[in-house]
């Protein structure tokens, strides 16, 4: 099996959809390929925060109840034929509207959080093809400064917020310098990093979220994502993962 079959049925495979033939061809597929693994690592990363998000309401007993005792009313009473007076809406629909608004809400949630991994996606990929444009000579900063008290001024008037730029020299990951990245129709800064021969691009953006760190591989490239100050970061490289995730806590603390 070709790596764009497996990505063709990747999906249905993590659903249990495929014929025995067919997922068996797969599994050896991903087994044989760390590419395709990680591709199937992130989806079921993805999956699983996705459903972790879901809001999922069930009925309490009590009024379950009590729509079962308004109904057993309802069929039970006839009334009276006295003058007809203003009646209000029978508890039974009271309750049935109850129940639609929590559907109708608990759907609007749903729809929100998919919006919200989808644009996230999107921008994961967008970022990633940015760091695998500035790995192209010239292309890696604009400013080029070890000295954080010149790159972080340098984003003043070019971008609408102002990026950390904590000074990591003595824990191993010097400073590079800056630079600017259209990314989604907007301005986004970009602090580089070192450490050895790899290079850490760190993206910067308004918060639209409340998650904890999200870590994921994309195209052979690390990613960890995390929140502070009502700022989104997002730290790439192709450096081993352990000393990502050493690299954030330092940024986070800096």
């Amino acid at each position: 099996m070709r790596c764009a079959e497996c990505t063709e049925l990747l999906s249905a495979y993590m659903d249990d959809e495929l014929m025995r033939d067919e997922q068996q061809a797969v599994r050896e597929h991903l087994a044989a390929c760390a590419e395709c693994a990680r591709d199937e690592q992130a989806l079921a990363l993805t999956s699983r925060r996705i459903k972790e998000s879901f809001m999922r309401h069930t009925t309490p007993d009590v009024l379950k109840a009590r729509i079962r005792n308004a109904l057993a009313q309802d069929d039970a009473f006839t009334p009276p034929v006295p003058a007809p007076q203003p009646r209000g809406r029978p508890r039974w629909a009271a309750l049935a509207a109850a129940g639609l608004v929590v559907a109708i809400a608990s759907s609007a949630l749903t729809a929100t959080l998919m919006r919200q991994s989808i644009a996230r996606g999107s921008f994961a990929a967008a970022i990633t093809d940015s760091h695998i444009r500035s790995l192209m000579p010239g292309h890696l900063t604009d400013v080029v400064s070890t000295n954080q008290h010149q790159v972080k001024p340098w984003f003043n008037g070019r971008v609408d917020l102002s990026p950390a730029v904590p000074n990591l020299d003595s824990a191993g990951f010097p400073l590079a310098g800056g630079r600017v990245d259209y990314i989604d129709g907007r301005a986004v800064p970009v602090v580089t990093y070192t450490r050895r021969q790899h290079v850490i691009n760190v993206y910067t953006r308004p918060s639209d979220s409340r998650a904890g760190d999200v870590h994921e591989s994309r195209n052979g490239f690390h990613m960890i994502e995390w929140q502070s100050g009502g700022l989104d970061y997002w730290a790439v490289s192709d450096l081993n993962s352990a000393e990502l995730e050493q690299f954030v806590a330092l940024f986070k603390r800096g």
